[in-house]
C-alpha cells in the first residue's frame, strides 16, 4: 500500500514513520524539519561487538547515537519499529547487497543488534538559516554519496572505506558552511575535504556511489562531509553474514530534536 499523504506535509516523525510504514519510500532529506534523522546498521551481536569498536575509533564518519540490545526493535530516541519505520532498507548477505525493500519484519532475529548513526541531514536546516544553499533539496533529490580512498582504523573484523557527502558551496560561503557544521560534531560535524575530489579518489562527481547526482554551477565547489553509509562500505567490506541498513538517505527520522546536538547553544 502506498501512503496517499504528501512528504512535505509532514511536520511530525510520529506522521512519517507511519507513512513509511503504510509503504511510502521516498528520501528523507527535508522531511520533519528540526527533528534529528538517523543511519541504521542492524548486525549480529559478535560482529556488532566489533562494529562498535569501529565506530569508537572512526567517530566522525559513524557517530553513534543510539544502540539496542539484541533484538530489540525500538530506542530512547526512536519510539517506533525499527524494522519498517523507514521508507527504505538494504539487505547484505556476507557482503553482497542482495535486495532493498520497505520492511525487514521476516529477517528480524533475536541477536540483531541496531545502530542508529548520526546524519548530515541534522545540519541542513542551519544552513538554510544562515544562507547557505542545499542543492539536492532546491532539486528535490537525494544527497550525492561517494565512496573514497580513504580508509577508516579497522576494528576486528570491520574494515573499509571512509564514504562521504557532498554539497556544492559557493566560494564565499564555504567558511560559512564549515563553521555551521562545526557545531554539530555529533552527526559528522564539519567538512573533511574541500575541492579537488580527485584527493580522496573520487573521479567522477557526476557518478555517486549513492544518491543522486547535483549541479554544480559557475564559482561552487564540493566540500565533502562524512557520511553515515560508511557502516555500510564497511559491510561490504568485512562481508559479515547478514547485515541490514537503511537505502542511502532513506533515514531513520527520531524523537530527538536537532538543537540536542549543537554545540555552544
Amino acid at each position: 500500500m502506498t501512503a496517499s499523504r504528501t512528504p512535505d506535509a509532514f511536520t511530525d516523525p510520529r506522521e512519517a514513520r507511519g507513512a513509511y510504514r503504510d509503504g511510502l519510500r521516498t528520501p528523507t532529506a527535508g522531511h520533519c524539519p528540526g527533528w534529528t534523522q538517523a543511519n541504521l546498521i542492524s548486525l549480529p551481536q559478535p560482529i556488532a561487538e566489533d562494529f562498535h569498536r569501529f565506530a569508537t575509533r572512526n567517530p566522525q564518519a559513524c557517530p553513534v547515537l543510539g544502540v539496542t540490545e539484541p533484538g530489540e526493535v525500538s530506542l530512547p530516541i526512536f519510539d517506533g519499529d525499527l524494522r519498517r519505520d523507514l521508507p527504505a532498507y538494504r539487505v547484505y548477505e556476507h557482503g553482497e547487497l542482495v535486495g532493498e525493500r520497505t520492511d525487514v519484519v521476516d529477517l528480524w532475529r533475536t541477536d540483531l543488534v541496531t545502530f542508529l548513526i548520526g546524519c548530515s541531514f541534522t545540519f541542513e536546516a542551519a544552513l538554510l538559516e544562515t544562507g547557505v544553499p542545499v542543492r539536492h533539496i532546491e532539486d528535490g533529490g537525494n544527497v550525492p554519496m561517494y565512496t573514497t580512498s580513504v580508509a577508516c582504523r579497522p576494528a576486528g573484523r570491520m574494515a573499509g572505506p571512509l564514504v562521504v557527502s557532498m554539497r556544492p558551496i559557493p566560494a564565499g560561503l564555504v567558511e560559512r558552511a564549515v563553521r555551521v557544521t562545526a557545531r554539530y560534531p555529533r552527526v559528522h560535524g564539519a567538512p573533511v575535504h574541500v575541492g579537488q575530489p580527485g584527493l580522496i579518489g573520487i573521479d567522477d562527481l557526476a557518478r555517486p556511489d549513492f544518491g543522486d547526482p547535483v549541479r554544480i554551477e559557475p564559482g561552487e565547489v564540493p566540500v565533502f562531509w562524512a557520511c553515515g553509509v560508511t557502516p555500510q562500505a564497511a559491510v561490504m567490506r568485512s562481508k559479515p553474514p547478514l547485515a541490514i541498513g537503511h537505502a542511502p538517505g532513506h533515514m531513520a527520522i527520531t524523537d530527538a530534536r536537532d538543537t540536542d546536538y549543537l554545540v555552544g547553544g
